[in-house]
């Protein structure tokens, strides 16, 4: 994992650009009214975010595993610490501090957030500020279970048999799904505000949406334990991303009524299959994604976890400034100032806090390192 895999840059730039738009066009926010025709999918950009983090984590720790070295929990979850937590707790403060920056009225419990809970029994109507941190919660649930599942797999002797439990996890998710279908959401589909359920039982919870995850787990044993497989299937990188746009291009059309049965039982699978083909595509080396280096999308891709913690707040006091310009915040005009926004406030982010807080991160990795090298004499 150390060669610059640049098609996950364009892969990272594209679903924060798509996950950006969809947010744009929800009604908190006024926006062009070209916008939901491009954007109607744009909620698929978080499982792409899925299945790249399940491949670049699973990544790592399986190329430890695979060479004979020994994987350091503690290391691991120090990595997760310093690049996750410090920019999420500075924008939960603000959300907390300055309620103009908030896009909805009302904020979820702080403690739900301190302790990534939010994507439970979340309401939007009464909590819906902040409330796309709910993928960040799924996110900390999966480095969370990853480390424990591999340790317990590696010490039981089990490891070659785990892609067992990959499928065992995913056809358990399309049971929980079923379930949460049939007794959580069905007793309540006649009410007017249906669509607040379909969300709390059926879309944020974790159980739900592992499958993003679990594809980029597979990803992960395929390119690391697999090399011979992966060699020969990767000469084919163009015919993969070809695969997983068609596969998508079926989601599309299975979850264009995204609350019906079919799309909440298989449009998550099925969504993450199709971005996983993308991935297998974008990490390559005869593809087109993989071969070209772009700085902007690296650019893009390197300010997307800033983008996709602030986007909502600055877009709403964007379009509050706007307004008070007599500007029509329904503009084109306004989106492009509004975008422009949110990459400078997701710069400023990264410079002032994720940027130093990763050197620090580093300098502690390495302190360690040389303490373990070098141990102090008795």
């Amino acid at each position: 994992m150390d060669k610059k895999l640049y098609g996950l840059d364009h892969l990272r730039a594209f679903a924060i650009c798509f996950v950006f738009l969809f947010h744009y066009q929800v009604p908190v926010f006024d926006y062009p009214e070209w916008l939901p025709a491009i954007a109607k999918f744009g909620w698929t950009g978080v499982d792409l975010f899925f299945v790249l983090s399940g491949f670049l984590i699973s990544s790592q720790l399986f190329f430890q595993i695979k060479n004979g070295i020994e994987i350091s929990f503690k290391d691991f979850f120090v990595k997760r610490f310093f690049r996750i937590l410090p920019a999420f707790w500075f924008v939960t403060a603000i959300y907390y501090l300055f309620p103009f920056f908030r896009e909805r009225e009302a904020l979820p419990p702080l403690w739900k957030l301190l302790t990534f809970t939010q994507n439970f029994d979340l309401n939007l109507q009464d909590f819906g500020a902040f409330s796309h941190a709910w993928s960040l919660c799924v996110e900390e649930h999966f480095y969370l279970l990853l480390p424990l599942f591999l340790y317990f797999l590696l010490n039981t002797k089990f490891f070659s048999k785990s892609y067992w439990l990959l499928i065992i996890f995913i056809l358990l998710g399309f049971v929980i799904r079923f379930y949460s279908w049939e007794k959580l959401y069905i007793p309540v589909i006649e009410n007017d505000n249906s669509w607040l359920y379909w969300y709390k039982y059926i879309y944020y919870p974790t159980y739900n949406r592992l499958d993003g995850l679990l594809i980029g787990v597979a990803i992960a044993a395929f390119y690391q334990f697999l090399p011979e497989f992966w060699n020969k299937i990767s000469k084919y990188g163009n015919l993969l991303l070809i695969i997983g746009l068609l596969i998508l291009f079926g989601a599309y059309i299975l979850c264009i009524e995204e609350r019906s049965f079919y799309a909440s039982l298989f449009g998550f699978p099925v969504i993450g299959l199709g971005y996983g083909f993308v991935v297998m595509g974008a990490i390559s080396p005869e593809s087109v994604l993989y071969k070209w280096n772009s700085k902007t999308t690296t650019f893009i891709a390197g300010l997307s976890y800033g983008i996709y913690l602030t986007h909502k707040g600055i877009i709403h006091i964007t379009q509050e400034f706007l307004a008070s310009l007599h500007i029509d915040t329904s503009s084109t005009l306004s989106m492009l100032i509004c975008i422009l926004t949110c990459v400078g406030a997701a710069y400023l982010l990264y410079q002032i806090i994720e940027k130093p807080f990763m050197k620090w991160r580093t300098r502690f990795l390495s302190e360690k390192k040389l303490l373990l090298e070098f141990p102090k004499m008795p």
